[in-house]
């Protein structure tokens, strides 16, 4: 084998593979890049559900704690509704 031909090998082989390579690796940088931003995407919706899911909760004890008070304002009013009806019926 003489310097000609390993040159020519060097030069039909060695660069579709230097080539592959570096591609390779550019792709797997982008790939990294990728998996990191999408990382980065998943923690900011869970930051964002996790603001609407205490917003839901503290507007639901909001909500039970109107019933509860309203609702018991109208037993009273029902009770003491019921207190004269008595009164007045004997």
């Amino acid at each position: 084998m003489d310097m000609t031909n390993l040159t020519e090998l060097i030069a039909n082989q060695g660069f579709p593979i230097a080539l592959s390579i570096f591609l390779i690796f550019r792709i797997d940088r982008f790939m990294q890049q990728l998996v990191s931003t999408q990382k980065e995407g998943y923690q900011q919706i869970f930051k964002q559900v996790s603001i609407v899911q205490k917003t839901l909760t503290q507007l639901n004890q909001q909500n039970r704690d109107y019933y509860s008070l309203y609702c018991t304002e109208i037993q009273r009013e029902l009770a003491g509704i019921k207190a004269r009806n008595r009164v007045g019926g004997k």
